[in-house]
């Protein structure tokens, strides 16, 4: 699917299929439970979303303070605000995949599947990573990263920019 198919379901097909949900769920239950369960979700996913996102930033810390990268940590907490995102917005479906996010369990087999996409289409050359530092735009796919601007001395300094993200050390 094209980038553009993607968000014409995104942003027409998903909120379509969201109202007529919605729609027949009032139809079946009444107006004012329908409203109820909507602005329930949304409070309960904000108070969630906020609980899940303190425990995130902790991990978050106790990763650096550990003198490690804290990947998982920013992953979870992309995870927490999109689905925070998604049970904000009224709908059964995002509310759904908003409880999805926020929750650790399903929150790390959704993690697994998209990191799984992404390196399959970074393998295929269907992902390319552009990125921007001191001599301009660059980008690579499979082929990987251009060689490092400093040299050998950039390796020798621990910095491997094919093992994901580099933070260049100041000169002396």
């Amino acid at each position: 699917m094209t980038f553009l198919g993607r968000m014409a379901l995104l942003f027409v097909v998903v909120p379509v299929l969201e109202l007529v949900l919605l729609i027949q769920l009032g139809q079946v239950v009444g107006l004012w439970p329908t409203l109820a369960l909507v602005l329930l979700t949304g409070l309960s996913g904000a108070v969630l979303a906020r609980l899940e996102g303190i425990r995130v930033l902790f991990q978050f810390r106790r990763e650096l303070a550990a003198g490690r990268i804290p990947g998982q940590a920013l992953l979870d907490g992309i995870s927490v605000l999109v689905g925070g995102a998604f049970l904000l917005t009224p709908g059964v479906l995002t509310d759904l995949a908003g409880f999805a996010l926020l929750f650790p369990p399903s929150r790390r087999w959704i993690q697994r599947r998209v990191r799984r996409r992404l390196e399959r289409g970074i393998e295929e050359g269907t992902i390319r990573v552009v990125t921007m530092g001191p001599g301009g735009f660059g980008a690579w796919g499979a082929a990987g990263p251009p060689p490092h601007p400093r040299g050998e001395a950039g390796a020798a300094r621990g910095l491997d920019p094919s093992k994901g993200i580099v933070i260049e050390p100041e000169d002396p």
